[in-house]
């Protein structure tokens, strides 16, 4: 599913124009991603949490040549589903 069926799906299942839908799913990706940034975490009981996981810098090999490199340290969003959420994908 695309933002676009996204937008059409939510919608039609709450009764609200696609154009109102659109502007509150963006403003929620606006404000996870933010919140993200700044290393807060976003739970959302029931569905999941959206939190910052910390990779520590390290040694890596390049697969084409064999060569080492260093491989900086980085952040990565990470989602954990909930148990609602697992329960109803598992249903």
């Amino acid at each position: 599913m695309n933002k676009k069926e996204l937008v059409s799906a939510v919608a039609e299942a709450s009764g609200v124009s696609k154009k109102d839908t659109e502007a509150v799913i963006s403003a929620f990706t606006e404000v996870v991603g933010d919140a993200m940034k700044s290393g807060d975490k976003v739970q959302l009981v029931g569905f999941g949490t959206f939190e910052v996981s910390r990779r520590a810098a390290r040694v890596g090999r390049n697969p084409a040549t064999g060569e080492t490199m260093q491989i900086e340290a980085s952040s990565v969003p990470k989602f954990k589903a909930g148990n609602a959420l697992k329960e109803k994908v598992n249903a």
